[in-house]
Formats: structure tokens, C-alpha cells, sequence
């Protein structure tokens, strides 16, 4: 008589993979890769090229003279060979015009949230976070082996008395500025007043800040007065307002060169390439060059959401280049931007899990390079897919 031991074929190892696959198809919560032709036509309201920087002559023009000249990878890590001038150089003007004392530059700000996180927490440290924080940051927590504590969103009561009764000697405070589905703004000050009164580190993700908000756009935590602030650390993405790949983490020069000795994701991570890192101070120099750049895409997203709620649907109040638009379930979501697709308007479909609130919505890229034809464009094909998908919340 034979006993089975319970060990899968080959062939059936991957089942369980078939199974969930079928489960999240039936949810609506499939997703699917779409290579985008270097031509389209379509109006973007999907990227996040809030600034219109990423296909300017400027920036791309000085990536692909950088790939001739250094070469198209940076060839190691950078505590190896994946440092090159323009990387000190860009961790310089960063600084700089962000107003902190140090930046360093990582491969992604995937790598950046993850590696500040990490180095600055451990078994002895608590974390407070938003609940709403982004998912790098949540990973980044996941990882750091820390007490974690999940605060309400933009909840500063609840964050002071996670940090009053925390059982650890040492505490950060973890928040987004410009939260990525809905586009709210975080309140940093506030936040900062009452890390300071539990002796409490705050890291802030700037990603969707820079570029967009404060002076000349630089960012939410210098538009709050902590740039300079010994206690608060900045992270940043280089892909989103900048139009270029990368991340960086700005703040006092002691965590930074903390960050290089411990940091897993910059010790062990290949270097930022160094067309990335020219397309970036390109950029740079763009935003300080034409300082209404930031303003405009502001007026875009407050002109979209003013607009689509004229016509009744559910839509954020923007702080920055983030309008949201609420969809009544996953399948009428993806119903909604396939309509738009159909018509050549390009808009992101956020559905759980990638929503922390559990609600499905449209988010759309408000951006400074958009004429006034395309926000009516835009503004006519959401409204008219938006209304067959069943998503209109008030009559007009």
C-alpha cells in the first residue's frame, strides 16, 4: 500500500498561481502591461511627467549626451565604480535647491524609501505611519524590524499618542507629503511640532511635492519650513516632476553619510545611470530657469477637478498635480479608462489593493505642459465614458 507524501508534480507546482490569477480576474483586479509606441498621439493623463520634462530637448538631450560620454550604465555600485561627477554634482544642486544640508542619490525611489527606512530603524526604533503611505514606504516598514504602528490618515492625535506610548527609546514618524491616490497634502507642520515634542524623527516622501509644490517647486517639506530641520528627512523621486529615473534622500549631513555606510539599497544596489543624473540636473536647471512651470500644473489640476465636478463626478480638491475621480466599483474603473483609452485619453486606474481607502478611481496627471484644448478634451471624453461606466454621483 503507497502513501502519498503530498509532493506536487512539476507541472502542478505553479497551480496555486492559476487559482489566485482566476480570483483576481472575477474581482476586476487583473492588470496588463502596455508597451506605449515612442509616437503616440494620445493625450497623457496617466505618467507622472507633471512638468512636461521628460521628452524636453533640454533634459533628453543632455541624457543621451551623457550615455556617449560616460557611458549608458554607471558599471557598479556606487561605493564601487557607479559614481561618476555627475552624480556629486546632482546630489549637490538637489541640496541646494531644496534647501537641506546634504542629499544622496539612489537608483530609484523605490530604493531611496526603502534604504532610509531600513538604515534609520531597527529592533530598538518605533515607527508611526500614515496610513495612506506609499507602498515603497510600507515595504521599507516590513523590513526595518521595528515596532510599527499605523496611524489615521493625516491623523496628528492619533500620531502623538502612538509616539507618547511607544515602548522604544527612539521613534520615526512616516508620511507622504502629496499623497499619491488623492493628491492631499499632509500636515507636515504640525507633524514636525509633535515629533519634536516626543523626540521623534520625521521622514517624509516628497515624491509627488517636488516639482509641484512651494516656491519655485521646491517641495512640500521646504514649502513647510523643515528643509533645514535637524530632525526631518526628505526622500524624493527623480522621475516624476524631473522627467528623468532615480531617487534621492535629502536632509542633515550626518544621516546622509549614515545612509552610505548602512544604507542596503545604495551598498548593494548598482549606481543611477549617468544619463539619468544629467537628465535630472537638466531638469533642474529648467525649473530654475522658468519658475511658473510648477504653477501652471497646479492650475491644470485645479481647472480638471473644478470642471468634472461641474459634471458630477466624485473628485479630489488638488494640492498638487494629482486629481482623483471616483469610480462606483473595480470593473466600472477599468470599464471607465478603457473608454477613455478608446478615445485616446490615457488615465491611471487605481483599484485595491494599490488603494489604501479600498475605493476605485481614475487618477489623473495634471501637467504644465497642457494647452487649454486638451483640458476640454480631457474634461469631454472622462465625462462622456465616465457616464456609460455609471460613475456620475449627482445629477447636474
Amino acid at each position: 500500500m503507497s502513501v502519498s507524501t503530498g509532493v506536487s508534480a512539476p507541472e502542478s507546482v505553479f497551480d496555486w498561481i492559476d487559482t489566485r490569477a482566476e480570483a483576481r480576474a472575477k474581482a476586476g483586479l487583473a492588470r496588463q502591461v502596455r508597451p506605449r509606441p515612442a509616437d503616440s498621439t494620445d493625450l497623457d493623463l496617466a505618467s507622472n511627467d507633471y512638468l512636461g520634462l521628460a521628452r524636453d530637448k533640454r533634459v533628453a538631450g543632455a541624457a543621451a549626451a551623457a550615455s556617449l560620454r560616460w557611458g549608458a550604465g554607471s558599471t557598479g555600485s556606487r561605493l564601487v565604480t557607479g559614481s561618476t561627477e555627475l552624480h556629486t554634482e546632482l546630489e549637490y544642486e538637489l541640496a541646494n535647491f531644496c534647501g537641506t544640508q546634504s542629499a544622496l542619490v539612489f537608483s530609484s525611489g523605490y530604493a531611496a524609501n526603502l534604504g532610509v527606512l531600513t538604515a534609520l530603524s531597527g529592533p530598538g526604533t518605533a515607527i508611526v505611519a500614515d496610513q495612506h503611505i506609499h507602498a515603497s514606504l510600507i515595504d521599507g516598514t516590513r523590513l526595518s524590524k521595528a515596532d510599527v504602528v499605523v496611524a489615521g490618515h493625516c491623523d496628528v492625535p492619533k500620531v502623538a499618542h502612538a509616539l507618547a506610548t511607544r515602548g522604544k527609546r527612539r521613534a520615526l514618524v512616516v508620511t507622504d507629503s502629496v499623497f499619491s491616490v488623492d493628491g492631499d497634502l499632509a500636515p507636515l507642520a504640525e507633524l514636525a511640532a509633535t515629533c519634536g515634542e516626543h523626540g521623534s524623527a520625521l521622514v517624509v516622501d516628497d515624491a509627488h511635492g517636488l516639482g509641484v509644490v512651494g516656491e519655485g517647486g521646491r517641495g512640500a517639506v521646504h514649502a513647510a519650513g523643515l528643509a533645514k530641520a535637524p530632525d526631518v528627512v526628505t526622500t524624493v523621486t527623480l522621475s516624476k516632476s524631473l522627467g528623468a529615473m532615480g531617487g534621492a534622500v535629502l536632509g542633515p549631513s550626518r544621516v546622509i553619510k549614515h545612509l552610505v555606510d548602512t544604507a542596503r539599497t545604495f551598498i548593494f544596489d548598482t549606481g543611477l545611470a549617468p544619463s539619468s543624473a544629467a537628465a535630472a540636473l537638466a531638469a533642474l536647471k529648467v525649473l530654475r530657469e522658468e519658475p511658473d512651470r510648477p504653477t501652471r500644473a497646479l492650475d491644470v489640476a485645479q481647472d480638471l477637478a473644478f470642471r468634472l465636478k461641474d459634471k458630477g463626478f466624485r473628485v479630489s480638491s488638488p494640492t498638487a498635480a494629482v486629481v482623483s475621480v471616483q469610480a462606483p466599483s473595480p470593473e466600472a474603473a477599468v470599464a471607465w479608462a478603457e473608454g477613455c483609452r478608446a478615445q485616446g485619453v490615457l488615465v491611471g486606474c487605481f483599484r485595491p489593493p494599490s488603494v489604501p481607502d479600498q475605493v476605485s478611481r481614475l487618477r489623473l496627471t495634471a501637467r504644465a505642459d497642457l494647452t487649454e484644448a486638451d483640458v476640454e478634451r480631457a474634461v469631454r471624453v472622462i465625462s462622456e465614458t465616465g457616464a456609460s461606466a455609471g460613475a456620475v454621483s449627482r445629477p447636474r
